[in-house]
């Protein structure tokens, strides 16, 4: 039986829904070993790529699927109530594909055709390496520690890089660093996951997402030609509100990508949450209480309490994503306040189910556990609750003290 979360979402491009379905239950049955063990999710992204998927927001032209946001967030859903870390590695992957991509993409044309078609051609994943010891995110502000310096034909990169999502399975990989010139640019350099001089710490240990691959990558003297150095600037024009109209409106539309896709992969993992607790709740019946535990009062209003945060959550994904495909994109700032309410949502279902399941809930042989372990994580991404709220609060602030 297909999940109510694949049923309530709107149809993708190509697939239908019993080939997601399909999808998920054999990604769920792994799931457990892959949590335990932290090991790159190899055989769901070959199941990925025999359907398209790897390659589904790559633009039609270069032999994508051309996705909207809506179609890419039902086949997200489906692979993250299976297995969140693939539907994580996926996304990131998405991103990429989605930025270089578009319109107002600032990628040369040669290296876009190169990163995408492989995409199309082997299902080849590529992530943005940009978080680092010293500078943390790059959110925050910064410069990156990573430096490219020239030498003849090509560049020479050195730096250390955290949080490396998926780079167990990456082909591409596009590090955010700058040049050691008097005054810097900084941009992003397109990376071959095989250069010499890569060294990847395997030093992902985590509560929760543990087949992501999250890793340290250590860069030494490694070598690219010039030409795969994408859009160079002085620090000041990376601003998100710097550059033209067109510009700022990229950036909130990739933005707006960002938080709908990462919304949906936990809205996915309590979903799963939800699921099972439903099946508990109907068959666990005390001897004490003669009765399923799903006859109890209090227990039906809990349950109805986790209706009304995951119906909140889709009604606001699903307007997020339809402004998007219709050109609307909201401000960076109220796509921070999404991911916000949605993310904050979907722990406080799993935290309900916990409350109703008690020490089944946190049993091993029991997948709540894990799910609480994996939505957790949804509290780590950028933009992060308190630079949101803040955001947020000064804004409001402002806007009522103005005349």
């Amino acid at each position: 039986m297909s999940s109510p979360l694949l049923r309530r979402l709107p149809p993708p491009a190509h697939e239908d829904e019993a080939l997601l379905a399909r999808l998920s239950a054999r990604f769920a049955e792994t799931a457990a070993d892959h949590d335990r063990d932290g090991a790159f999710p190899r055989d769901n992204f070959a199941a990925l790529q025999a359907h398209g998927l790897i390659a589904l927001v790559v633009p039609r032209a270069l032999g994508g699927g051309g996705a909207s946001l809506a179609q890419a967030r039902r086949v997200l859903a489906a692979v993250a109530y299976g297995e969140p870390a693939t539907a994580l590695i996926l996304l990131m992957s998405w991103l990429q594909h989605h930025a270089i991509g578009s319109d107002h993409s600032r990628w040369p044309g040669a290296l876009r055709e190169i990163v995408l078609q492989d995409a199309v051609r082997d299902g080849a994943l590529i992530n943005a390496l940009r978080v680092e010891p010293a500078l943390g995110s790059p959110a925050r502000g910064g410069l990156p520690a990573t430096i490219a310096r020239r030498e003849g034909d090509r560049w020479l990169l050195d730096g250390h890089k955290l949080y490396s999502t998926g780079i167990e399975g990456l082909r591409w990989l596009a590090v955010w660093g700058r040049t050691d010139e008097p005054e810097p640019r900084v941009g992003v350099f397109l990376v071959p996951r095989d250069a010499p001089g890569i060294q990847v710490i395997a030093s992902w240990d985590h509560l929760g997402l543990r087949a992501s691959g999250s890793h340290e990558v250590i860069f030494e003297q490694v070598g690219i030609p010039l030409a795969q150095a994408v859009d160079l600037r002085a620090p000041a024009e990376w601003a998100a509100d710097a550059g033209s109209q067109t510009d700022v409106d990229a950036h909130a539309t990739q933005q707006a990508w960002m938080v709908v896709l990462l919304g949906t992969l936990y809205d996915a993992v309590a979903h799963a949450a939800r699921d099972w607790l439903l099946g508990f709740l109907n068959r666990r019946a005390p001897s004490g209480l003669g009765a399923p535990l799903a006859s109890l009062p209090r227990v039906q209003e809990t349950v109805g309490e986790i209706e009304a945060l995951l119906r909140t959550s889709r009604v606001l994904l699903d307007h997020a994503a339809a402004r998007v495909d219709t050109g609307h994109a909201d401000p960076a700032a109220d796509s921070g306040l999404l991911k916000h309410t949605v993310t904050n949502q979907s722990v406080r279902v799993v935290e309900l189910a916990l409350r109703l399941t008690g020490n089944h809930g946190l049993t091993r042989q029991n997948p709540l556990e894990r799910h609480y372990r994996d939505v957790l994580c949804s509290r780590i991404h950028t933009p992060q609750n308190d630079a949101v709220l803040v955001a947020a609060g000064k804004s409001a602030l402002g806007a009522f003290g103005r005349p």
